[in-house]
């Protein structure tokens, strides 16, 4: 991964382009960081992701960064999502938790027939499961009932 700095802007640049921009230049395969320097190309890291609030913020691309000791960095920025990024963000989360309640219904449906007999801690179970859209955390802090033996 490379950046090339043209008239103060940096962008990001590939060995490839390198080669494709420079049709009369033999390159070896490997490019030491010194000739590419010759032509304002650098190699950069990318910094670790922040950790993030995942409904309200989002974290996008930011600058390239050159730390002190000369190396660049792909830095990112945490943005404040909108209101329907948020909207949509809730809905996709009470999707996920709908399916998951829905799959460990299903898992029990079997003993809801009319020719078996549902032990209580089993039908408390399926309607703890149901009533899991009712609770207050819901759909980010759900706490799911525990399948009885």
């Amino acid at each position: 991964m490379y950046i090339i700095i043209k008239n103060r802007i940096i962008s990001e640049y590939s060995i490839n382009s390198l080669r494709y921009d420079n049709p009369f230049i033999s390159f070896q395969e490997n490019i030491s960081n010194e000739l590419l320097k010759n032509f304002d190309i650098y190699p950069y890291t990318i910094q670790e992701k922040p950790v993030i609030n995942e409904k309200t913020e989002k974290n996008e691309n930011g600058d390239f960064v050159q730390e002190e000791s000369g190396s660049w960095v792909k830095t990112w920025k945490v943005v404040e999502k909108s209101h329907e990024e948020i909207e949509s963000w809730i809905a996709g989360k009470e999707m996920d938790v709908r399916y998951k309640r829905n799959l460990l219904l299903s898992e029990t449906d079997y003993l809801a027939l009319s020719d078996n007999t549902m032990t209580q801690e089993m039908a408390e179970y399926r309607q703890n499961l149901r009533d899991i859209t009712s609770q207050v955390g819901f759909p980010e802090n759900v706490i799911w009932p525990i399948k009885p033996v």
